[in-house]
């Protein structure tokens, strides 16, 4: 019955997850918990329950159209090959960004007269070869290498680059300055002609689906912030190693979105569906250790260590 309720439905345990509870919790998009197994996926273990319930709540309440899709779209593409829920990602957003919730926190930003990102002055990728090592690095750290449309455009040709020399046994895509990537470049946001315009850059001209397809030659290191698109691209990679100070956060419901970049499909792939919905819905920063322990991550390593 839970799938007729429409918005999300979220369990509360203000003890332990017996076993026997596993088909229930699989079933709701959420349950928070005062204990359960570490390997269960469909559970947010946290010191209060209650308290966490009401948060994400009030996290629904301010955006309940975002939140309503960020959990029907983890639902319904877990299953999908990552073409489709990349594309089935990019419908709802597309919906979204003609929504309310989008146009007012638009609204909001415009306010603040911000003009466009100026064009970058160096590459805003550089590349070096070393063997069968392809080193790509993000370069716009003024703008803490925000996932803008120049980075963008340069990483996807990287990548391209990658797919058709088939030479390289291995890719490594790290980020230049203080953070490896601080999402979408939010000065950006709102300029694309028209919705659907915008569903062909991301599904064809961003960089999701050319990870999922050298994920097993690609390792990505995060360091710093790893905010929105940041951390979407990274997670389809084969090996994510985050620095100790690396701090991971997926803002966009907050914003009246979904993430937009591959999230949908990359993180829940890694840490579930379930978990996946609470960093989406709550927008909570997660450190290095909860990234590691989830899977988001597979190694912490600082960065003279790598």
């Amino acid at each position: 019955r839970i799938p007729e309720l429409g918005g999300p439905a979220v369990g509360l345990c203000s003890g332990g997850i017996a076993a026997e509870l596993a088909p229930l919790t699989a079933a709701l998009d959420l349950t928070y918990a005062a204990a359960a197994d570490p390997a269960d996926r469909a559970v947010v273990v946290t010191g209060d329950p209650q308290r966490a319930v009401a948060e994400f709540a009030d996290c629904v309440r301010r955006n309940p159209q975002a939140a309503s899709f960020a959990a029907q779209v983890v639902r319904a593409s877990a299953g999908l090959p990552v073409p489709a829920a990349i594309d089935m990602e990019s419908f709802a957003y597309s919906t979204l960004q003609g929504g309310p919730e989008f146009g007012r926190w638009l609204e909001e930003r415009r306010r603040l007269g911000r003009p466009l990102p100026p064009p970058p002055e160096t590459d805003p990728v550089l590349l070096a070869a070393d063997g069968d090592t392809f080193r790509i690095t993000l370069n716009r750290p003024e703008r803490r290498n925000a996932y803008g449309t120049a980075l963008r455009d340069a990483l996807v040709d990287a990548l391209r680059t990658a797919l058709l020399a088939d030479t390289f046994g291995r890719i490594v895509l790290d980020g230049a300055g203080a953070s490896f990537c601080s999402g979408g470049d939010l000065d950006e946001f709102g300029h694309t002609p028209d919705t659907a315009t915008a569903h062909l850059i991301r599904t064809r001209g961003g960089a999701a689906r050319l990870m999922a397809r050298l994920a097993e030659r690609i390792e990505v290191r995060l360091h710093g912030h790893c905010v929105g698109a940041g951390i979407e691209i990274s997670a389809f990679a084969g090996r994510v190693v985050a620095a100790p100070e690396t701090v991971i956060r997926l803002p966009e419901v907050a914003m009246g979105l979904i993430p937009g970049a591959g999230g949908t499909v990359s993180v829940p792939r890694r840490i579930g569906r379930w978990r996946a919905l609470h960093l989406f819905v709550t927008g909570v920063a997660l450190g290095p250790q909860d990234a590691l322990e989830w899977g988001l991550v597979d190694e912490i390593a600082a960065a003279h260590d790598r």
